[in-house]
């Protein structure tokens, strides 16, 4: 028996399924509760008294977040169409510019970097706030009053995100074909009227609505990984009060960068 012990503990295998197999059960229960606690939400966006808040947090998601995201989206897509221009250059296809600009743009970049950007103005402003009211015990307060805290706290903010995070990435590429228009036209000496007929002939609907598809699916990702991590920071075993709050805005904004490339790797696929 000692000597299977032994060979157990020099064996590295023995040690590496174990803790692979406990890392994947806690993902996939993470997963699971964050599933539960956006179903549960999601549920209580439709029930009465919930408009004035929504429309608060998509004051403060959205218009908030607007400056940000269009200056973002301006220099992106100068860049993209400094850089297109001196590659299309090469090939003989500078008529392409508007093309290559507006699809990079609608597809690709508008939705993600526009993602990226609320999380890190506003997704970390919920995870920091709704930490704030957990360690307080304002939300046991809230509990004691009979009043639900997912319905009063959480469901507002995701209600508002869905019908943010679209907006504003259809100001990002509003804005970000703006800017490819100042590189390539007003800077390079790129035909204006050639610019904006690629522009239009180039982008379809299908290109629009899959932009607003992924949008939509990094505003659910964005919300709930944010509200989660800021809801339930009292239970971290890494910190406690004003360090888990601090831990837990941390863990949102990586995880909700992380996600949104995923997720926009997945929903990519299934739109080509």
């Amino acid at each position: 028996m000692t000597g299977t012990g032994s060979q157990r503990q020099n064996n590295p295998l023995a040690l590496i399924f174990p803790a692979t197999g406990r890392w994947a059960i806690r993902i996939i229960g993470s997963l699971g509760a964050i599933a539960i606690f956006f179903f549960l939400a999601f549920v209580n966006i439709f029930k009465r008294k919930q408009l004035h808040e929504i429309v608060r947090q998509v004051y403060y998601i959205g218009a908030g977040s607007s400056l940000i995201v269009m200056l973002v989206g301006l220099f992106t897509g100068m860049v993209l169409g400094l850089q297109l221009f001196y590659t299309l250059v090469k090939f003989g296809s500078v008529g392409a510019l508007g093309s290559a600009v507006s699809l990079s743009l609608v597809r690709e970049l508008g939705p993600v970097l526009t993602a990226i950007m609320i999380t890190a103005r506003a997704g970390s402003a919920m995870t920091a706030e709704i930490g704030i009211l957990r360690i307080s015990e304002q939300i046991d307060a809230l509990y004691s009053m009979r009043i639900d805290p997912v319905r009063y706290l959480i469901s507002p903010r995701i209600a508002a995100s869905i019908i943010s995070f679209p907006l504003l990435t259809a100001f990002f590429d509003l804005v970000g074909i703006i800017g490819g228009y100042i590189t390539g036209v007003m800077l390079l000496g790129t035909n204006a009227g050639t610019y904006l007929y690629r522009v239009q002939s180039s982008i379809d609907m299908v290109d629009v609505r899959g932009g607003f598809i992924k949008s939509l699916v990094f505003a659910v990702i964005v919300s709930c990984i944010c509200c989660y991590q800021g809801y339930f920071c009292h239970m971290r075993s890494d910190g406690y009060g004003a360090k888990a709050v601090g831990l837990s805005t941390i863990s949102a904004v990586v995880l909700s960068c992380v996600f949104i490339l995923v997720a926009d790797y997945v929903v990519t696929s299934f739109l080509m």
